[in-house]
């Protein structure tokens, strides 16, 4: 994914998570809709897959009468993606800032030092 990738309001990442969540693609209306965790009406559903498509998330299509929808870009990606911004945001690439910020008040085990530390190695490579 590229770095330009805009963020998705709250409304469509729920619906794109609902959509990864379909285990065959292209994906049907109704079988998104069943992923959601709103009650949302088929027009509001609709809207919001217009605009992912229009954003370049999904590919639309029909089957028959019924709308179909594709992902075109991963869940892994946009997560990955979402991360790297969130952490250059809010930590200014800081990992020492995250991980305080995750654990302010908790000892790290030594699992999680070593962990860590696999990470960190990886990174000088």
């Amino acid at each position: 994914m590229e770095q330009d990738c805009p963020r998705l309001p709250d409304a469509e990442l729920e619906v794109m998570q609902a959509l990864w969540a379909v285990p065959d693609y292209p994906a049907h209306t109704a079988a998104i809709a069943r992923n959601l965790h709103r009650d949302w009406k088929a027009p509001t559903l609709l809207k919001l897959l217009s605009r992912l498509e229009e954003r370049g998330f999904v590919r639309s299509g029909k089957e028959g009468r019924a709308n179909v929808y594709t992902p075109l870009i991963s869940r892994q990606d946009y997560l990955s993606t979402e991360s790297r911004s969130f952490f250059r945001r809010l930590h200014g690439g800081s990992l020492s800032s995250l991980v305080a910020a995750l654990y302010p008040d908790t000892r790290l085990t030594r699992e999680d030092v070593e962990k860590l530390e696999e990470i960190l190695h990886k990174g000088g490579e």
